[in-house]
């Protein structure tokens, strides 16, 4: 089993825990990045880096990713793709993805989506706050304990 964690947009808080839960349960972390982030020397935690561009990184998680696999993503259409792998999916909220119920995030992004072009609404996420965090930990320490027990 890998964590891949879509690391360009994810807080540093949801990435410190990360770094915590790889070392801890000696579980690989591959941090998937176009930017120059900083990263603990770890054996458990390692760094693709690709090129700048649209889902590059996307794709990147896509090709490797194996059923089994924990993906850290607030990207719907990635979640989707790696649901449909094997995968499970966590968000840096603590929403965990599965094939129930991504289908139905995804039209909800994709409406969403098409409300702001149309401006009919603006803004995006909310700040990532404390309780985000918390709500990170709790279920990244319940999937990663299902995903070792081979429950999920």
């Amino acid at each position: 089993m890998n964590i891949w964690l879509d690391a360009d947009a994810c807080p540093k808080g949801a990435k410190e825990l990360l770094f915590r839960a790889a070392e801890r349960h000696k579980i690989p972390l591959i941090l998937v990045a176009n930017q120059r982030m900083a990263v603990p020397k770890s054996e458990w935690i390692q760094t693709l880096w690709v090129e700048k561009g649209f889902d590059v990184a996307d794709a990147a998680i896509v090709a490797q990713v194996q059923a089994g696999d924990l993906v850290v993503t607030s990207d719907i259409p990635l979640a989707a793709e790696v649901v449909d792998r094997g995968a499970v999916v966590l968000d840096s909220r603590g929403v965990v993805y599965d094939a129930e119920n991504v289908k139905m995030k995804l039209a909800t992004r994709n409406l969403m989506m098409s409300l702001r072009d149309e401006g009919l609404v603006s803004g995006g996420p909310p700040p990532y706050t404390p309780a985000d965090r918390h709500r990170f930990a709790s279920a990244l320490n319940t999937t990663l304990l299902a995903l070792l027990k081979g429950q999920h």
